[in-house]
């Protein structure tokens, strides 16, 4: 396996790639695609905790779930994310991710406006696992 993270090209939009050996790190590693189009995530602290949890049968549902819950929750609280974990049991989903509160020192890159179902795709490979979708920007 290469890179944990990677971008398609998509008309207006953008496609994002996470990777990993399992399929927790695999969305790990699509939020840290989706949120590298926002910010440059190597310059955060990451400092402040979020907790998420969910239910979803259907992975690439979850994905779309995961990625989506994320921006939310980090806009409601005014922050921008970097580091992720993420633990599936079953239909029930359980996450953390760090991060910072926006301030005028962080430069932002391009907004996302959020996980679209465009492009959703959740894989197993030979040796890793892949999860992609489309965001909104």
């Amino acid at each position: 396996m290469n890179k944990r993270y990677g971008y398609f090209e998509h008309d207006a939009d953008i496609g994002i790639i996470g990777r990993g050996n399992s399929l927790e790190e695999a969305f790990e590693s699509a939020a840290v695609a989706m949120f590298s189009i926002i910010v440059d995530v190597n310059v955060l602290y990451c400092h402040e905790l979020i907790e998420v949890t969910f239910e979803e049968d259907d992975n690439e549902f979850a994905l779309i779930e995961w990625l989506n819950t994320l921006l939310a929750v980090a806009h409601i609280k005014h922050l921008v994310l970097g580091r992720f974990e993420l633990h599936k049991n079953g239909s029930s989903w359980r996450g953390k991710a760090w991060g910072d509160k926006w301030k005028k020192e962080i430069e932002r890159g391009t907004e996302v406006k959020g996980a679209t179902l465009t492009m959703l795709s959740v894989q197993e490979k030979e040796d890793h696992w892949v999860a992609q979708c489309v965001v909104d920007v």
